[in-house]
């Protein structure tokens, strides 16, 4: 599972901003859970954080992922 999130950190900077449209955004949602879920020590506090930005969150992260796209490369919790 994490060459996935290697795989959606190398895409172009084209499609990372694509995927920050506000129903693609999902997409990042289930990377971050994925991401959390596979870490050796699972952090609680970041798996709580990454579920809550699938659907509930889904409204505003797109804001916060677009600006972690554009300044860091990578979405927010995938770097």
């Amino acid at each position: 599972m994490q060459d996935l999130i290697k795989k959606v950190n190398e895409l172009p900077l084209i499609v990372k901003l694509l995927l920050c449209i506000p129903m693609v955004e999902i997409f990042y949602g289930v990377c971050r859970i994925i991401n959390q879920a596979t870490k050796s020590p699972i952090d609680a506090l970041y798996l709580v954080l990454a579920i809550l930005t699938v659907i509930p969150g889904a409204f505003f992260m797109w804001i916060v992922d677009l600006v972690c796209v554009l300044m860091y490369g990578h979405a927010f919790l995938l770097g």
